[in-house]
């Protein structure tokens, strides 16, 4: 008799349930629920001034939650600070990118040691280069001198320096030209498929959005609709994809 293969179950890297985060008396966040998979990539979708921004940093612990939990290994993270949070091995990417300009791109990138004490050689891996080549020409420019995609690429190589098992993106393709954003997908992907590292990303450039095994699409601070990113009907891409 035959026997079926059973698929091996997804282990949880990130679970967020009942989620409720305000500012001041502004209910943003609605009872999200929402799971990243070990070596997943999540993209989170949904038009301007829907909360998406607001879940990030609520994950990194910038924003308290009012009610629900955030959770890391199905350990709960609401009481623990940013700092923290990316000691335990969480790295983001804010939109805007922050990085430092009077800096050296060489400096910004050890500063991506900071989040991961246990790092003792205070270097550039060989690997975070090799991602992004573009970077190890420009180690003694300053990160403001960089155009929009190579600074965007050079605070993902930042976030990464931390060695994070989850890695949050806020808008990475936004102001960058067509060409860069498929160098970054490219990238992402590699650290993905390469590492295992697990990916929240928040992204309104469909090919990249193609690129996630799974979607959450957010409306007026809650999960609507979810699902593979394979079944993104052209709907759901209407309706919350749409400028």
């Amino acid at each position: 008799m035959s026997q079926i293969a059973l698929e091996k179950p997804k282990t949880p890297m990130l679970q967020i349930s009942g989620l409720n985060v305000y500012y001041g008396e502004s209910h943003i966040l609605r009872d999200v629920d929402l799971t990243v998979n070990s070596g997943e990539m999540v993209c989170l979708i949904g038009r301007n001034g829907v909360g998406k921004t607001t879940l990030l940093k609520s994950i990194m612990g910038m924003l308290p939650a009012r009610q629900g939990t955030v959770a890391l290994h199905q350990n709960p993270m609401n009481r623990l600070t940013p700092d923290r949070r990316a000691r335990l091995g969480i790295g983001y990417v804010p939109q805007g990118r922050e990085i430092i300009p009077r800096v050296t791109v060489e400096e910004n990138l050890l500063l991506g040691l900071e989040a991961n004490p246990k790092v003792k050689k205070k270097t550039i891996p060989p690997a975070i280069l090799e991602l992004f080549p573009v970077l190890e020409s420009m180690l003694g420019r300053m990160g403001g001198d960089l155009s929009g995609g190579q600074q965007q690429q050079l605070a993902i190589a930042r976030a990464l320096m931390g060695k994070p098992q989850l890695l949050l993106l806020d808008e990475p393709t936004e102001g960058i030209q067509p060409s860069i954003i498929l160098e970054i997908e490219a990238a992402v992907r590699n650290i993905i498929e390469t590492t295992g590292i697990s990916v929240l990303l928040v992204e309104q450039h469909l090919h990249f959005v193609r690129q996630a095994d799974r979607y959450y699409a957010m409306q007026k601070g809650g999960i609507v609709a979810s699902g593979p990113t394979q079944d993104l009907s052209q709907e759901v891409i209407q309706e919350f994809l749409a400028v």
